[in-house]
């Protein structure tokens, strides 16, 4: 009976930190809408919804620090507890991007957009993507899909940077007024924080995939090269 109590409460927890995922997902997709649409009702929103996934993490850990200290749980039980505590946290700074980028957003919605670039809508597919993927391998506990994940964060990376470069090429050339080119400088700085924080929920992802690979086999991959994983080295 107690071992059936301990499953439950497992399950449980398990079920809570897969709906703080779906909520988060949401409010990254949201953030990315608001920015694109230049939505600032939709930026508000998520800025107002993040105390709730703050909330979800606390109910998280509560679960977990209980099944820890009155269950003395062993072997994957022990990591599924651990690596679900991790994976809240890595959940709930990915609503805090989410959440940067809304405020960023938010400014950007009272002046005329910039140019697009390709590397942005790169980037944004690629961090959604990435996080997407994430959860998936969480719900299904697939490591193989989490070391996947792992492989586009290079992707990521180099969209970051181009579109660092181009906004860096916006911001210096020539504007026809001193003021006009301190508001296209002041949008620029806006947007690559945006990409920044585009990039970091592509790392954050990857460490969710980390988590998920150390509760199916026991294994810290966090600092393993992907060419061992793969088998080249």
């Amino acid at each position: 009976m107690e071992r059936l109590h301990f499953h439950h409460e497992l399950e449980n927890l398990k079920i809570t930190v897969l709906n703080m995922a779906a909520q988060t997902r949401d409010a990254f997709e949201n953030a990315i809408s608001a920015y694109v649409r230049r939505d600032s009702d939709l930026a508000q929103q998520v800025i107002d919804g993040d105390r709730h996934i703050n909330q979800i993490e606390v109910d998280v850990d509560k679960r977990a620090l209980r099944l820890l200290a009155l269950e003395q749980p062993m072997a994957r039980d022990l990591r599924m507890i651990i690596g679900n505590m991790k994976i809240s946290n890595e959940l709930e700074r990915i609503a805090d991007q989410a959440v940067n980028i809304s405020e960023r957003s938010l400014f950007l919605s009272q002046y005329p957009p910039l140019e697009e670039t390709a590397a942005m809508d790169r980037l944004m597919e690629t961090s959604r993507t990435m996080l997407k993927q994430a959860i998936a391998c969480l719900r299904d506990l697939d490591a193989q899909a989490a070391r996947a994940v792992r492989k586009m964060d290079d992707q990521a990376d180099e969209h970051t940077l181009q579109v660092l470069k181009s906004l860096i090429e916006l911001m210096v050339a020539d504007a026809p007024a001193i003021d006009k080119r301190r508001d296209k400088t002041r949008r620029s700085i806006q947007t690559i924080i945006i990409s920044r924080c585009l990039e970091r929920v592509g790392d954050l992802s990857t460490n969710i995939g980390e988590h998920v690979a150390f509760i199916v086999e026991g294994i810290n991959i966090k600092h393993q090269k992907i060419q061992e994983e793969d088998g080249e080295i």
